[in-house]
């Protein structure tokens, strides 16, 4: 007798035998995605300006540096690098699908709330308001700057609910109209954030693109320590509403009919979405398209079921983010200097931000070429 058994939907699902691969191995899916992470930290902090061997890199980890510099650069800047590329990846991956689940569109992603924008935003006033001051000393300690980024996306994901709030509607707010919303925050956010340049002075304006074009360059244990908590406090929280966000992408009406309160579960699950996107790019700045790429990969090989979805969609998108990081710290822009007459140092790589941007455009594309969607 063939056994089946039973999707979200109600449907029964194909013979065990006969379901994919990620569906009948998934604890072996998510062991494979752990070692690969493993590999690719190893090789972040293998390659760069200065090359380590295995043996050096492994010497440098258990305090047995051949040289001093080895433990300096190792334990100081890649590894502490590396590490907060995985966390910001991981929870940027998570939001956007658990953004992609509430709404319904696939092409949901962390900067459609506006929050990321809010974030940039908060930080780039600081900066150019701050300079020079007595708010500049209390802000640029590493860890404050941060902090503000990430009061300034909460403050615009909690903006875009409350003008998308609909007193007496079915779960408060309707899907496309958070998407409307949000894209005009966004939008507004994005201009304020122009208007702002123009003020800035010569020597702002490169630390105000690395956040807005998103950069993991210079990020060490202080911004590790920022981010570590926010990370293991969202993404269990986000991985505990599977069960919400599996039936609220069925509808608002299936969802009420199994006795959810849409109002207050749509709520909380773009609280926590808007709390990992804040906590990522107030480190990272506002790294484009990862968290549309990250959750659509994760679909294409495990399905929608939001048990195997979202925990894909934080692995998936942590690989993808530092192997971008890799990428772009092997890449140098030196040449553009030469063309341009700017003063690029030959050995400055690319934001990491623009090498996601460079991946997301084609995906984009294949995405609408596809003609149709995971939901």
């Amino acid at each position: 007798m063939t056994i089946t058994q039973s999707t979200p939907t109600g449907q029964p699902s194909a013979p065990a035998d006969e379901r994919p691969f990620v569906v009948r191995r998934f604890p072996l899916v998510l062991g494979l995605c752990g070692l690969m992470m493993f590999l690719l930290i190893v090789l972040h902090i293998a390659v760069g300006t200065l090359d380590f061997s295995p043996r050096q890199i492994v010497l440098a980890l258990f305090n047995q540096a051949e040289e001093l510099l080895h433990r300096q650069v190792v334990w100081g800047l890649r590894l502490p690098r590396a590490l907060v590329a995985l966390a910001a990846g991981g929870m940027l991956g998570l939001s956007g699908a658990i953004l992609q689940t509430i709404t319904r569109n696939p092409l949901a992603e962390p900067g459609l709330m506006g929050v990321s924008s809010g974030a940039v935003l908060a930080i780039v006033l600081t900066i150019v308001i701050g300079a020079g001051g007595t708010i500049w000393d209390a802000v640029d300690s590493g860890l404050a700057l941060p902090l503000v980024g990430m009061i300034g996306g909460l403050a615009s994901g909690l903006l875009v609910y409350a003008l998308s709030y609909q007193p007496g509607a079915v779960g408060g707010s309707d899907p496309m109209r958070l998407v409307l919303v949000g894209v005009l925050v966004a939008g507004i956010n994005s201009a304020l954030i122009s208007v702002v340049l123009l003020a800035a002075q010569e020597d702002q304006i490169q630390r105000i693109v690395r956040w807005t074009v998103g950069s993991t360059s210079g990020r060490v244990w202080v911004h590790w320590e920022t981010i570590w908590p926010i990370a293991l406090a969202a993404i269990p929280l986000g991985l505990l509403c599977i069960g919400w966000a599996n039936a609220l992408q069925l509808g608002d009406g299936v969802a009420r009919g199994l006795g959810l309160r849409i109002e207050r579960v749509r709520f909380v699950l773009l609280a926590i979405s808007a709390l990992l996107t804040a906590g990522a790019v107030a480190v990272v700045g506002a790294v484009g398209f990862i968290g549309l790429i990250g959750p659509h990969a994760a679909r294409l090989v495990a399905g929608g079921d939001v048990r195997r979805l979202f925990p894909l969609s934080v692995l998936f998108t942590a690989i993808l983010l530092i192997s971008s990081d890799i990428i772009a710290r092997t890449i140098t822009i030196g040449w553009v200097g030469l063309l341009t007459g700017l003063d690029i140092p030959d050995t400055a790589g690319l934001p990491v931000g623009a090498v996601t941007a460079l991946l997301g455009a084609p995906f984009f594309l294949f995405l609408l070429l596809r003609g149709r969607s995971a939901f």
